[in-house]
């Protein structure tokens, strides 16, 4: 792993920057252009820091703030929607909704595990040609869908043991929810977040990021068991189900498209000079 092009034009290395870029990129002319999209960010930034750090423009710009916000909004959702939930209880979900054989229960884990990782191959491929919008909007109005299916399902069918139907119906909804995910909103957090993010704020606002996303994570996984104990499985499965609708929704509203932008771009598109 080479070092970070941008970074180390922050720190004066441009001749390591453009080498690094050479290896990086499919021309030696596409090289050369974000080499000077690079160091045309980095000399506006060293232009107009002014003292204060990074710290001091999110005080101080509104842009910066709003950066911000949506990466921590992004992460926040990610996990929030319950993903690890439904990843690291799946037996347990399963076995309330019906499926009886341990064999089976761990079977089905794998599938989940699986098409978690085949997902995520699919979202690679997919995301430079129709754009983080679409795919991220397409995630999460998926994960809404097989939440509610399987909410529905603990709400309908609560009880229903060794029922093919049920335990189908709910194997379904739990791989059409770790797909969905998978595809888009899981991957695509990250490289949205990374990407909007202002070179100078980029070390700072992804471990920021970073904590949020492990610390909702932490809180969705310590609370699941306690959670369905006190509003049933089906009422959990409804509460993930409409943070995963919040964040369609969030998407939607706040998340212009970034794909093919540079850096000088993204900065005008987010005001965040």
């Amino acid at each position: 792993m080479p070092e970070s092009p941008r970074w180390l034009a922050m720190k004066g290395r441009t001749e390591e920057a453009k080498a690094v870029l050479d290896r990086t990129s499919d021309t030696p002319a596409e090289a050369d252009q974000r080499l000077l999209e690079i160091q045309e960010v980095v000399d506006a930034d060293s232009n107009g820091a002014g003292g204060g750090g990074a710290w001091k423009e999110v005080a101080t710009k509104a842009g910066v703030r709003r950066v911000l916000a949506t990466v921590l909004a992004l992460q926040f959702f990610q996990q929030a929607s319950g993903i690890d939930s439904v990843v690291l209880y799946g037996p347990r979900v399963l076995a309330m909704a019906g499926v009886t054989s341990n064999t089976l229960l761990l079977g089905l884990n794998v599938l989940f595990g699986v098409a978690k990782a085949g997902s995520i191959l699919i979202a690679m491929a997919l995301a430079d040609r129709v754009g983080r919008r679409p795919l991220l909007l397409v995630s999460t109005g998926g994960m809404t869908a097989s939440l509610l299916v399987l909410g529905s399902v603990f709400a309908v069918f609560a009880g229903a043991k060794d029922d093919p139907v049920v335990a189908g119906i709910s194997v379904a909804a739990v791989v059409a929810f770790v797909c969905t995910f998978s595809v888009g909103f899981g991957p695509l957090a990250w490289v949205y977040s990374s990407e909007i993010l202002p070179l100078r704020l980029r070390g700072q606002g992804a471990g920021l990021g970073t904590a949020m996303n492990r610390v909702m994570s932490g809180i969705v996984t310590m609370t699941f068991i306690s959670l369905y104990g006190a509003i049933t499985m089906a009422g959990t499965f409804y509460l993930y189900a409409a943070v995963a609708a919040a964040s369609f929704v969030f998407i939607y509203t706040c998340l212009p498209e970034t794909r093919g932008r540079n850096l000088e771009d993204m900065e005008q598109l987010f005001r965040t000079k």
